[in-house]
């Protein structure tokens, strides 16, 4: 993906010019390039600050099928990127750094699904869209963890399903919609990570909490959890719950927009297991940075390409689960 002659013009390793307004100047770029920088719950604080949107998964994708900018740069990770250029293949989408990966999209090779679904006929593929382009080709319907209840709850009560990459947020679904779906063995390596002897230590701590979790925790977690919900749908709880302190068990990136919406409350983010930090972050999340973000701007680049067979396949699924999603908000 790297051209020869941006290495030789330095553009990789850009030095960012000394006292340069890295925020004035995103906002200048994107303003003379007609980009939009969307940028996920999960990102630095300082990213989200400089965003034109930030959301979860389900309200990024759904922001990028209806933008008319010329430019989208991405700051989340690569499954997000190549979802953006899927709904969007016109654009030039960018993505900061490119190693922005996903630990729950590479527990799912392509090659591994396709092999599964090809030993389970008459299966339907429910895939989570933290998945890659090449997954998302192999699959029935994409589903968020905003979603993915709803469209499970729309389909037929005798239909057989497979439910990838998320085993957590598989055995969610399977305990409040009453199916019995195959489930693929993936998992997130945050939201493994969560100590259910710290949140325990949290609640003695703070009696009056509530404890908030994402469906990709464990089990265990889950069973702790006063709400659990996607990113937004946690968000949402704590801005209308008039409980005044909250225990976070998901990213804690989205403390950042939590604290905005709700500067009187406290938000505690549980810690990882065997861990020596106070909260519990995506590496990948945190390699968008504003210093990268400007010179992505700044030389467009890095971009994501996707093979245009692969795209319209990866397509289908997307858009029927935007359709879906649609009709269910009516």
């Amino acid at each position: 993906m790297i051209k020869s002659e941006w290495i030789e013009k330095g553009y990789v390793n850009e030095p960012i010019p000394e006292g340069i307004d890295l925020k004035s100047e995103i906002r200048r770029l994107c303003k003379e390039k007609n980009a939009v920088i969307m940028g996920h719950y999960y990102t630095r604080s300082e990213i989200q600050d400089v965003a034109d949107f930030v959301g979860d998964s389900l309200a990024l994708a759904q922001q990028a099928a209806k933008t008319t900018a010329d430019i989208i740069v991405m700051c989340g990770v690569h499954f997000m990127a190549e979802t953006n250029k899927i709904l969007c293949p016109d654009k030039l989408v960018l993505l900061p750094d490119l190693n922005a990966g996903c630990s729950l999209a590479d527990s799912c090779p392509a090659d591994e699904l396709a092999k599964f679904k090809e030993e389970h006929p008459g299966y339907k593929v429910l895939a989570y869209v933290n998945t890659s382009a090449a997954v998302k080709a192999h699959t029935d319907i994409v589903v968020t963890s905003s979603n993915a209840k709803e469209i499970v709850d729309s389909l037929p009560l005798d239909e057989k399903i497979i439910f990838a990459p998320d085993k957590n947020l598989g055995g969610y679904l399977n305990s409040v919609t009453g199916r019995n779906m195959l489930l693929w063995n993936g998992g997130c390596h945050v939201h493994e990570q969560f100590s259910v002897e710290k949140i325990v230590e949290l609640k003695a701590q703070h009696p009056q909490a509530k404890v908030l979790a994402h469906p990709e925790c464990k089990s265990a977690v889950l069973a702790l959890a006063d709400y659990v919900g996607s990113t937004a749908a946690i968000l949402s709880y704590a801005k209308s719950e008039e409980c005044g302190t909250f225990i976070v068990a998901t990213e804690s990136g989205i403390l950042h927009e939590m604290q905005k919406c709700c500067p009187q409350k406290t938000f505690i983010p549980v810690p990882p297991m065997n861990g020596g930090c106070a909260c519990n972050e995506c590496a990948y999340m945190r390699l968008n940075t504003l210093e990268k973000l400007y010179n992505c701007l700044k030389y467009e680049w890095p971009f994501v390409e996707l093979d245009a067979q692969l795209r319209e396949r990866a397509k289908l699924p997307i858009e029927r689960m935007l359709e879906i999603s649609a009709k269910i908000k009516k």
